[in-house]
């Protein structure tokens, strides 16, 4: 069931996961993709390992609230444009704790994947009390800015994207769907319908169709950030990504565990950028322990040191 917090005159969309009395999880999705691209699968993982999971719509995201349209161009063009097209990075990260605020948690555990993985990285730089440890996959570094991001890019898969057009019907946004997986899948990997066919489903279930939406994609990629770096993360860190991702090179973990104190960095041969099965149970261990070795830090008078 579809939940909604509110920052100012912004909705965000919520949905309870699972696992009540577990400990807190919130997981953060990607560039122009619903929290309904979170996988049933990989969800059931986090779930059976004591976490309760609860998942969210950035805003021009899933049913959040989609800003109005302004002239803005391609994503990669907002990324690299000085000003922000409607928002502040700022203002994504203070979504996510919109979402904490109205399930009543004081703290959680963050787990962002892709973009989502550089808002959490934000969220436990602005908000580090709200933050009980901090996992990323696939995601850039914070401290990178504008053309610093495309070292860290894999150019050469951008005109895959630029290349797909599928009819906006069901077995067009199945189609497309599937296209884009297959670009973000590591070389090996084989995916088909059946990989993304709840994520579709699930979308037009609530009459989104998120992948479609290029002009909320830049919204969203040209929020600048403001704020602090990555070295002020007091969290327990953990840096995750496939060393066969064909979007973002594996440097950009390495340079993300590097710049937080005492970040743990796991890279996974023949994984690539889509959460595919192969990595539910991995994943999900890997966050158990980071979350476990949270719970174990010292405190003095309330205050985790």
């Amino acid at each position: 069931m579809t939940r909604f917090a509110h920052n100012g005159g912004i909705q965000i969309a919520f949905e309870d996961l699972g696992g009540a009395g577990g400990d807190p999880l919130l997981l953060v999705m990607g560039l122009g993709t619903s929290r309904f691209w979170w996988p049933d699968g990989l969800v059931t993982e986090l779930v059976r390992r004591g976490f309760h999971v609860v998942a969210y719509d950035q805003r021009d995201a899933g049913e959040s609230t989609h800003l109005p349209d302004r002239r803005v161009g391609p994503p990669i063009k907002a990324l690299l444009h000085r000003n922000a097209p409607a928002y502040s990075a700022e203002d994504l990260t203070d979504d996510a704790v919109a979402v904490l605020d109205a399930l009543d948690w004081e703290g959680a555990h963050l787990f962002g994947h892709s973009l989502g993985g550089l808002i959490a990285q934000r969220t436990a730089i602005r908000h580090p009390q709200r933050v009980l440890s901090m996992a990323t996959s696939s995601a850039v570094p914070s401290d990178a800015k504008g053309l610093n991001v495309l070292r860290y890019l894999r150019l050469a898969c951008l005109p895959r994207f630029a290349r797909l057009h599928h009819p906006e019907t069901p077995q067009g946004n199945l189609d497309l769907a599937v296209a884009m997986a297959r670009i973000l899948a590591a070389p090996d990997q084989h995916l088909d319908e059946h990989d993304v066919r709840e994520f579709v489903d699930k979308e037009a279930a609530h009459q989104v169709a998120s992948l479609r939406d290029r002009k909320a994609q830049s919204r969203q990629i040209g929020a600048k950030w403001h704020g602090g770096p990555l070295a002020r993360i007091t969290a327990p860190t953990l840096v995750l990504h496939g060393e066969g991702d064909p979007l973002l090179r594996p440097t950009a973990a390495h340079h993300i565990a590097a710049a937080i104190p005492g970040a743990r960095l796991l890279t996974l041969p023949g994984v690539g950028h889509f959460l595919a099965h192969d990595v539910w149970a991995t994943y999900a261990d890997a966050l158990r322990t980071l979350a476990d070795r949270a719970d174990q830090r010292p405190q003095i008078n309330g205050t985790t040191l």
